[in-house]
């Protein structure tokens, strides 16, 4: 990838790490000219989101504070990650789930 792409996606791809609405802003502003360093983290932050939300509805069963928080700290420390890796400028998949996001998500 270019350093003209990178800076032109720049944006959007910080902004696809925000839990529930980032990806779908971020999805919104790259989808007239497809810059594919903001596909990568819109990928990536839509994975995040979704992971999220399927994990909160599966933990919520639990009723446990501990195991709620526990979520909390790995879904803030995989965004803290992204978010960095997008300003950063650096293409690096998120740890654990990041090369699968790239996998089920690519048509985006």
């Amino acid at each position: 990838m270019t350093p003209q792409e990178i800076n032109s996606g720049k944006t959007a791809a910080i902004i696809s790490y925000i839990v529930f609405v980032g990806p779908l802003i971020a999805m919104s502003m790259n989808a007239e000219d497809k810059n594919p360093y903001a596909s990568f983290h819109i990928r990536q932050g839509l994975g995040l989101t979704i992971t999220f939300i399927s994990l909160g509805v599966i933990i919520s069963n639990f009723e446990s504070l501990q195991i709620a928080t526990a979520l909390w700290i790995f879904i803030s420390v995989l965004m803290f990650y992204g978010i960095f890796s997008a300003s950063s400028g650096s293409i690096k998949p998120l740890p654990l789930l990041g090369s699968l996001f790239q996998k089920f998500f690519k048509k985006l």
